[in-house]
C-alpha cells in the first residue's frame, strides 16, 4: 500500500504539483490530428493536467495550443475565429498566434503598443503519425521530440485511437504493468490466441528492471515443457507498452497505451500501435468500435458497460465486449481517486510496485532539483531501440537473457547498431 502522502503526490497532476511539475518535462499527446483536420478548421478544447487549453492548426498548418481563455477579459477562445494565421477572440477581436503573441487588439486606439506587452499562455507541440504531442513544462528545459519507433514508420503502418477514461490516470497505467491480470479479466471460454497460456498458468513470476527509460517488466508462465515469457515496458512518464494484438513469437511492432491526465478524476487513453514491415488494416483497430465521436466509450460506467449475465456465464469472464471496457470497468470502479492505503498487495502486483517506486522517486527528486532521467537533449541519441515489447515461448532449459540479449541496457550500449541483426537472429 502507498502513504496518505504518497498516493497524493503520485496522484496529483495540476501545474505546481510534484508529478504535475514531473509530466510535463515530457512530450506526451494532447490531441489527435482529426480533431484539427484542415488549415483554418475550428478549433478543438483540450484539458490537460487541469489546464484549459484550446487547439488550432492555422493558416500555414502550424499547430497552436494556447490557454481556452481570453487574456483579455475570459472568453472562451473555443469560440473564436481562426483566421489569416491566428485565433481571433469573439467578444472584442484580440488575436493569438500559435505561440501565444497577441496579433491584434483591434478595440484599442490605433497607435497602442498593448499588445506587445502581453504574452498568452502558448505549448509547444509536434504532430507525428495521427497524434499531437505536447511540452508543458519549462521553455528552457524543453527535451527534444523522442524519436520512437511509433513515430518514425510510415503512417500507413501505424494507428491510433484515444478515448476518456473517468477516473485518475495511474489506475489505467497500473493496469499495463500488471500481466497477472491477462488470466482473468480479460479471459474467453474459448482457446483463442494465447488464451491456453493464461488459462494454464495464471500466477507468472515477474522480474522487473530499471532502466534508463523507465522499467521493463518480464513475466513468465510455464506452458507445457516451455516458458511463455512477455516483455513489456514502462516507459516516463505515461506509457504502458504491451505486445497486445501481437501472436506469440511476433517481433512485428507491438502498442503504446498511453495516460495522459485531463485532470485528476479523468484521463485520456491513446491506443498507438504500429507494424514494422506491413501495412495496418482496418479490422485491426476494431476498438474504434466502442469509442463515440465525442471519444467517450459506447460502454461506461452509466451503462454498467453494457455487462451481459448470460454471456458472462457462458463465453467470457466480464461479460463485457471488448478488451478496452474490461480495463475501463475495472479501473473507472475503483473510483475516480483509489485510495492505495487501503489495499493488500501481493506477489502478483510486484511490477506495479517498481513502477510506483520509480515515478514517486523521479518526482521527489526533481522536486530536490536533480534531472529526471529519459529526456533527449542529443540529436545523435535520439533513438530507442532497446525499448520493444513481444511475447516469446523459450525452451525451460534456455533463460530468457541468452535468446533475447538485444533488450539488455549493456548489449544496446556495447553495439547499439546491431540491434536489428540481433532481434533478427532471434526470431
Amino acid at each position: 500500500m502507498l502513504s496518505k502522502e504518497d498516493n497524493e503526490l503520485i496522484t496529483q497532476t495540476n501545474a505546481g504539483t510534484p508529478m504535475g511539475n514531473l509530466i510535463r518535462r515530457y512530450w506526451v499527446p494532447a490531441l489527435l490530428s482529426e480533431e484539427i483536420p484542415q488549415i483554418d478548421c475550428a478549433p478543438v478544447r483540450v484539458k490537460l493536467m487541469g489546464e484549459e487549453l484550446v487547439a488550432f492548426r492555422d493558416s500555414q498548418g502550424r499547430i497552436g495550443l494556447i490557454g481556452e481563455h481570453c487574456a483579455h477579459r475570459g472568453t472562451s477562445l473555443f469560440f473564436g475565429r481562426n483566421e489569416e494565421c491566428g485565433l481571433r477572440c469573439v467578444y472584442h477581436g484580440w488575436k493569438y498566434d500559435v505561440d501565444g503573441n497577441v496579433l491584434e487588439t483591434p478595440a484599442e486606439p490605433g497607435a497602442s503598443d498593448f499588445g506587445k506587452k502581453l504574452h498568452h499562455t502558448a505549448y509547444p507541440t509536434h504532430e507525428a503519425n495521427g497524434v499531437i504531442y505536447a511540452y508543458l513544462g519549462p521553455r528552457e528545459k524543453m527535451p527534444l521530440f523522442p524519436n520512437y519507433e511509433w513515430t518514425q514508420v510510415p503512417l500507413e503502418q501505424s494507428y491510433v485511437t484515444k478515448c476518456l477514461l473517468e477516473c485518475n490516470y495511474l489506475q489505467g497505467l497500473e493496469g499495463e504493468c500488471d500481466s497477472s491480470h491477462l488470466s482473468f479479466l480479460h479471459r474467453t471460454f474459448t482457446n483463442e490466441s494465447n488464451q491456453p497460456v493464461y488459462k494454464g498458468d495464471p500466477a507468472p513470476v515477474y522480474e522487473t528492471h530499471d532502466t534508463d527509460f523507465g522499467v521493463r517488466l518480464i513475466a513468465t508462465r510455464n506452458f507445457e515443457d516451455q516458458h511463455y515469457v512477455r516483455f513489456s515496458a514502462f516507459v516516463m512518464p505515461v506509457y504502458g507498452c504491451v505486445p497486445a494484438g501481437r501472436k506469440t513469437n511476433e517481433l512485428e511492432g507491438y502498442e503504446i497505451h498511453t495516460y495522459v491526465p485531463a485532470d485528476d478524476t479523468h484521463c485520456w487513453r491513446y491506443d498507438i500501435g504500429f507494424h514494422r514491415g506491413r501495412a495496418v488494416r482496418d479490422d485491426e483497430v476494431h476498438r474504434r468500435k466502442q469509442i463515440n465521436p465525442d471519444y467517450t466509450k459506447v460502454r461506461n460506467a452509466r451503462n454498467n458497460y453494457l455487462q451481459d449475465r448470460h454471456k458472462q456465464k457462458t463465453s467470457s469472464f466480464t461479460g463485457i465486449d471488448d478488451f478496452l471496457n474490461h480495463d475501463g470497468c475495472a479501473t473507472e470502479s475503483m473510483g475516480a481517486i483509489f485510495d492505495r492505503t487501503k489495499e493488500h498487495l501481493g506477489v502478483s502486483d510486484k511490477a506495479v510496485i517498481a513502477v510506483r517506486r520509480f515515478l514517486l522517486n523521479t518526482a521527489k527528486e526533481l522536486n530536490g532539483g536533480k534531472e529526471p532521467p529519459h529526456r533527449v537533449l542529443d540529436p545523435a541519441q535520439n533513438w530507442f531501440p532497446h525499448i520493444d515489447c513481444f511475447a516469446h515461448l523459450v525452451p525451460r532449459t534456455l533463460p530468457w537473457q541468452k535468446k533475447f540479449d538485444f533488450l539488455t541496457d549493456a548489449a544496446h550500449k556495447e553495439n547499439p547498431m546491431s540491434y536489428a541483426a540481433r532481434k533478427k537472429a532471434a526470431s
